[in-house]
């Protein structure tokens, strides 16, 4: 079976923390968290969560007119503008290969964007379609991200919406890696996104799963914490570009890491708690994938969502298969649960950590719990790690469980 060897060779991305990685650099090493009290959100009865992680100063060059952008929401836009970054990155931004039937888009979110979500339910409240026109569900669809990159970029390749709630951005990574592994495409732009929403809040909140640190939101999330009381809902957008290596050699492209495994899976035993012996699984699918083993691993990206469960199930699934010596920190920390769009962020932050030969601690991780396997937590001022190749986790309601192997790119 054809297998090609699959490189980054461009990254942008939108978040709480900074929408440039000098921005997200500098938040990482002061520690400084993008957890926002939302006074807005007073107003919704019963909401128990104000806090929030937005996405602060995104702004549209001109030539995002009304007409190239009505069919997309905020979540579209995050998706779009971090692609185009993203190409502009790689030197790809107008590049024929774009265009040519020989790249393709793997992108996802959790959800379309909501407002127009919002607008489908008034009519059917008020039995009006007064609020509805030619967009509104081209907004709301849940492959609204995937579709309005590749009509804003003209992409003429493999189209592969991967709208999977938590790890819909790693699995976007991932379907982009495989694509291009199996020869069927030789660039893919990747990631995910979502935009902040107090409808995404209220499904955690009904699970008892948010903060409601609502006036001190510095101290939280708390990922593997003992006086953790719950995630922070964020948003972002993130595109990772990849690129088979000799199309990328040829010219002379920029190579940030190589994508070297990748698996997904699935628990098949709950909607929403989360499985330890299928999460272990899909590291040791990842690790047989890259063609290594578990003492390669010099970092893990934890998944870290600072929920009870899953933090309990993370931890207990990622000693089963590393045992306590590997190094292992949590982004979410800092930018809140981003959820389609962290698994990307999260990728683009480890490998251009791998790059630093810096890993960012976990922040509020002040008393690990007791009841998380002991691992080796990076807290305090982050730990410099000289690497080859680093893990990047996600698992998601459904039971889809996700891991990414990257290796450092020697020049």
């Amino acid at each position: 079976m054809l297998s090609r060897r699959v490189v980054v060779t461009g990254m942008a991305g939108f978040s709480p923390i900074g929408n440039d990685w000098e921005r997200i650099h500098a938040s990482l090493l002061a520690k400084r968290s993008g957890i926002r009290y939302l006074p807005d959100w007073e107003k919704y009865n019963g909401l128990l969560t104000r806090l929030g992680a937005p996405v602060e100063n995104f702004e549209l060059p001109a030539h995002y007119t009304r007409k190239n952008t009505r069919s997309m929401g905020r979540v579209s836009l995050l998706a779009t503008r971090a692609t185009e970054l993203a190409l502009i990155d790689a030197g790809l931004l107008g590049d024929p290969i774009v265009s040519s039937g020989r790249t393709g888009v793997a992108y996802g979110s959790s959800v379309g964007s909501t407002p127009a979500i919002a607008d489908f339910g008034k009519m059917l409240i008020n039995q009006d379609i007064g609020n509805l026109n030619a967009t509104t569900y081209l907004k709301m669809m849940g492959h609204t991200s995937t579709a309005n990159v590749a009509l804003f970029f003209q992409v003429r390749g493999r189209v592969i919406p991967s709208v999977s709630a938590c790890t819909s951005g790693s699995q976007g990574v991932g379907f982009a890696y495989e694509a291009i592994k199996f020869g069927l495409q030789d660039v893919m732009l990747a990631g995910g996104a979502e935009e902040l929403c107090p409808t995404e809040a209220a499904t955690f909140d009904a699970l008892y799963a948010t903060s409601t640190r609502n006036d001190t939101p510095e101290l939280t999330p708390r990922p593997f914490d003992r006086d953790r009381d719950g995630l922070v809902i964020g948003e972002g957008g993130c595109t990772l570009v990849l690129e088979e290596l000799q199309h990328a050699l040829q010219r002379g492209a920029n190579i940030y890491a190589e994508v070297a495994g990748f698996a997904t899976n699935a628990d098949g035993t709950h909607v929403t708690q989360p499985n330890a012996e299928t999460m272990q699984i899909v590291m040791r699918l990842a690790l047989e994938d890259a063609a290594i083993s578990p003492a390669d691993i010099a970092y893990i990206s934890a998944h870290g969502t600072a929920t009870e469960q899953g933090d309990i199930a993370e931890s207990h699934a990622t000693w089963a298969v590393f045992g306590s010596g590997t190094p292992i920190s949590s982004l979410k920390s800092y930018t809140g649960h981003t959820l389609g769009a962290c698994g990307a962020l999260e990728a683009m932050v480890s490998i251009r950590m791998m790059r630093e030969n810096w890993f960012h601690p976990t922040l509020n991780l002040d008393h690990p719990d007791p009841r998380c396997a002991e691992l080796d937590y990076i807290t305090g001022d982050g730990r410099r790690i000289e690497s080859e190749y680093v893990m990047s986790n996600n698992f998601a309601f459904g039971g889809v469980n996700t891991s990414l192997v990257f290796r450092r790119w020697k020049t």
